[in-house]
């Protein structure tokens, strides 16, 4: 699960779990996280509200906590679900973690509906879909692991698709990213660092295709404080201060 939360100025808060493949983590030097934190330097923090190995279910379930009626929403600019890759396990091999489809739709819903409630309204929100499965590079990993393949890329598939009509129907944007990435490259598995999480490529990916979604909900944002080129050095708290007002 990932929960991004994009707010103008403000502290910069990060809550990352880590999950257990270094090029998944959002946040890392080569996270699709990262990448538009730079973009949007002096624009908007960006949060990462990612939690490793969590479905939908706990998502709707926390989700008041990350973002709750007290929070600072006002100045949130946008909030991006990134949501379903578990839901989507095959129910009789990862009960845990198995959604199902009927449910994640429902629980999609609920959230959207929540952060209508808190002020962040529906273009301000966007979906991605849970990426394709390379079910080869997965299950060699499952068997290292002592268990068998527990997710199916067609299933994956179904769950991205419910996602794109959630949104639709929601009127919120929607990142496909199951259908842009095989559409990109067949051999979508340059995307994926084991068939399932994101490798330095598929987190270049999603960054690349989530910008423009991003950038006209931001593009009107003023820069804060201004360029260290343009500061005076006789009086520079006119320059810095004034921007603060």
């Amino acid at each position: 699960m990932f929960m991004g939360h994009f707010g103008k100025g403000g502290a910069v808060e990060v809550c990352n779990c880590r999950l257990p493949h270094e090029m998944q983590f959002a946040f890392e030097s080569n996270g699709w996280g990262t990448i538009l934190a730079g973009k949007l330097a002096r624009k908007c923090d960006v949060l990462n509200r990612g939690l490793s190995g969590y479905n939908s279910r706990w998502a709707k379930i926390v989700l008041p906590r990350l973002i709750g009626k007290n929070s600072d929403t006002e100045n949130t600019v946008a909030v991006a679900i990134f949501i379903g890759a578990n839901d989507s396990s095959i129910k009789e091999e990862n009960p845990q973690q198995h959604i199902p489809l009927e449910e994640y739709v429902d629980n999609l819903k609920t959230m959207i509906n929540y952060l209508r409630t808190v002020n962040i309204t529906q273009d301000k929100i966007i979906l991605i879909t849970p990426p394709p499965l390379e079910e080869s590079a997965w299950e060699k990993w499952c068997l290292e692991k002592g268990y068998p393949l527990n997710r199916c890329n067609t299933t994956v598939g179904e769950y991205a698709k419910a996602c794109v009509q959630v949104a639709n129907s929601c009127g919120v944007d929607v990142l496909d990213l199951w259908t842009l990435m095989q559409k990109e490259n067949p051999d979508f598995s340059c995307y994926l660092s084991d068939g399932l999480h994101l490798s330095a490529m598929g987190n270049e990916f999603v960054a690349t295709n989530l910008w423009p979604l991003l950038e006209k909900k931001v593009s009107s944002l003023p820069i804060i404080l201004p360029l260290w080129d343009t500061v005076s050095n006789d009086h520079p708290e006119e320059c810095l201060l004034g921007t603060l007002d």
